[in-house]
C-alpha cells in the first residue's frame, strides 16, 4: 500500500495539524505557523492542505482543514496532498479508526496497466486503533476497485472466476462451479440463458468457508462482466461503463475477504453468476418465457434487465439454505441513479432490526445508504398475460423498487435477506478514492457482521 499505517512511533516523523474553518488561532499552532498560514489564505477551509516551513528550508509540517466537521474520510487527501515521508497526527482526529482507514483508501492507485503507484508516506497509527482491522476493510475494498477497474478483455466470466479461486486459496475456502450446458442440467435455467450468447461460458460460481455450524451469511454478487443490453441493444454510450456491471460481484468479494480475513465466526457463502450480455444467434429474445431455479416463469419484456434473472435464479439457491443473512449486491437500475444518484445506494429488506442497524452503520463507517420501500402495490407492475410474471414493467416508474420486487419472489424461507442497488463506480475522485471502480455498502456490512457474527 503507498500508506503505510506504522504501529510503533516514528521518529522525526512531522505532524499534521487539523484545523476547524476559521480556527488557527484555537488549533494550538506557533505563532510563526499561524502568519505562514494567513499569508498564504488557509483559513482551515475543508479539504485543503497547507505544507509548513521548518528550519533551513525543510518541512516543517502541515496543516489540514477541517472545514465545519466534515467527515473523517475527507481526512484521505492527505494522502495525495502530502509530500512523501514519515507523518503523524498532531492531536487525535475525532474518528480515529475513520481517519486511519481513510489515509489508506485514499493511497489507492489501480497499477495494472503500468500506471505508477501513489506517494510512499508512512504514519504513525493513531491511538487507539486496530491496525488489522484497517489493514483487512482496506484489502477488501482495494480488491473490489481492482475487479470493477479491469476490462473485460482481462475479466469475463473465466476471469471472474479465477479471481474468486485466488481469494479463496488465500482462506482455505472451497470454490465449486456450474458452467456451460451444466447449468441446466442443475437448474439455473436463467443464468444459462443470459450468458449463452458470449463465447465465455456462463457460470455459477460458488464459494464456501467457515465451519459447519457456524450461523450461515450468504452474499450474491451481480456477476455481468459486461452487458451489451442483449438484443435490446444498449446504444455506444450506454456500454462505456459496462465492465462495471459485475460490481455486485466485485463487492461481495471485497465483503468476504474482509469476513475471512477477521475469521469471523461464521458460515460464509458467496454466489456469483458470472455472465456476459452479449449478441449471437442463440440470444435470448425478448417475449422470450424463461423457466427460473424456482419454477417461477418469467416473460422477457427487456434483454436489457438481465441482472435480475441471474440474481433470481442464484437467490433461489441461497434461500433453500435460510441462512441467518442474505444479501445480494447488483448494478441493477439507472433508476437508482435518477432517484438517488451515484453516491448513495438505496437497500430494500422486510427485516427491521438490518434495516435500523444498517442505517446506524452507514453512518458510523461513512459508508452512504439509504433504505427504500418494498411497496407492494407496485408489484402488480410485474404483471405478465402469458407467464407468471415479467422481468419489467412498462411503465418506466420506480424502476429500482419493481426490481426489487421483482427479486423478493426468489426469496421466501430468508428473513433476514436486503438487497442493495449499487453504482460501484466513482464519477470522480473523492479524498478516500480517485474515479473509477469503489466498493459501495460492505464497510457498513462488515460492521453489522463483525457486531452479530463475530
Amino acid at each position: 500500500m503507498p500508506v503505510e499505517l506504522v504501529e510503533k512511533k516514528l521518529p522525526g516523523a512531522l505532524p499534521v495539524h487539523l484545523v476547524a474553518r476559521d480556527g488557527l488561532d484555537a488549533a494550538g499552532l506557533a505563532p510563526a505557523a499561524v502568519a505562514w498560514a494567513r499569508a498564504n489564505g488557509f483559513s482551515g477551509e475543508a479539504g485543503r492542505t497547507l505544507v509548513l516551513p521548518g528550519e533551513n528550508g525543510a518541512l516543517g509540517g502541515a496543516l489540514f482543514g477541517v472545514g465545519d466537521g466534515e467527515g473523517a474520510l475527507a481526512l484521505g487527501a492527505l494522502s495525495k496532498a502530502l509530500p512523501e515521508g514519515d507523518w503523524h497526527f498532531a492531536s487525535a482526529p475525532a474518528e480515529p479508526e475513520l481517519a486511519a482507514t481513510a489515509l489508506v483508501l485514499g493511497g489507492y492507485v489501480f497499477t495494472r496497466y503500468g500506471k505508477k503507484p501513489g506517494k510512499a508516506l508512512r504514519f504513525d497509527l493513531p491511538a487507539g486503533v486496530d491496525a488489522g482491522r484497517v489493514r483487512r476493510i482496506a484489502d477488501g475494498v482495494f480488491l473490489t476497485r481492482d475487479l470493477v477497474n479491469t476490462p473485460t478483455s482481462d475479466m469475463g466470466p473465466e476471469e471472474l472466476e479465477k479471481a474468486v479461486r485466488s481469494l479463496a486459496g488465500a482462506h482455505n475456502a472451497e470454490v465449486s462451479v456450474v458452467k456451460g450446458d451444466d447449468l441446466l442440467n442443475r437448474n439455473f435455467p436463467m443464468i444459462h440463458a443470459v450468458g449463452r450468447a458470449s463465447t465465455g461460458a456462463p457460470r455459477l460460481i460458488d464459494m464456501k468457508w467457515g465451519p459447519q455450524g457456524a450461523p450461515k451469511v450468504t452474499l450474491v454478487g451481480k456477476g455481468v462482466c459486461f452487458d451489451t443490453g442483449g438484443l435490446d441493444i444498449k446504444p455506444s454510450s450506454g456500454m462505456l461503463l459496462m465492465k462495471k456491471d459485475m460490481g455486485g460481484a466485485a463487492n461481495v468479494l471485497g465483503l468476504a475477504s474482509m469476513i475471512m480475513a477477521a475469521r469471523l465466526n461464521v458460515r460464509l457463502r458467496v454466489l456469483i453468476p458470472a455472465v456476459e450480455n452479449s449478441i449471437a444467434g442463440n440470444a435470448f429474445r425478448p417475449g422470450d418465457v424463461l423457466t427460473s431455479r424456482k419454477g417461477i416463469t418469467v416473460e422477457i419484456g427487456n434483454t436489457d434487465a438481465e441482472g435480475r434473472l441471474v440474481l433470481a435464479d442464484a437467490l433461489a439457491l441461497a434461500d433453500e439454505e435460510e441462512p441467518q443473512l442474505l444479501v445480494d449486491m447488483a448494478t441493477l437500475t439507472g433508476a437508482a441513479r435518477v432517484a438517488l444518484g451515484p453516491d448513495l445506494p438505496p437497500f430494500y429488506t422486510g427485516d427491521e432490526a438490518l434495516a435500523s442497524d444498517l442505517a446506524a452503520a452507514s453512518v458510523a463507517a461513512e459508508d452512504p445508504l439509504w433504505r427504500m420501500p418494498l411497496w407492494r402495490p407496485y408489484d402488480a407492475k410485474l404483471s405478465s398475460k402469458i407467464a407468471d410474471i415479467n422481468n419489467v414493467t412498462t411503465d418506466g416508474f420506480a424502476g429500482s423498487i419493481t426490481a426489487a420486487l421483482f427479486l423478493k419472489r426468489f426469496v421466501e424461507k430468508t428473513a433476514g435477506w436486503a438487497h442493495f442497488d449499487i453504482f460501484a463506480w466513482n464519477p470522480a475522485d473523492r479524498p478516500h478514492g480517485p474515479a473509477g471502480g469503489d466498493a459501495q455498502g460492505i464497510r457498513a456490512l462488515e460492521r453489522i457482521i463483525s457486531k452479530r457474527f463475530g
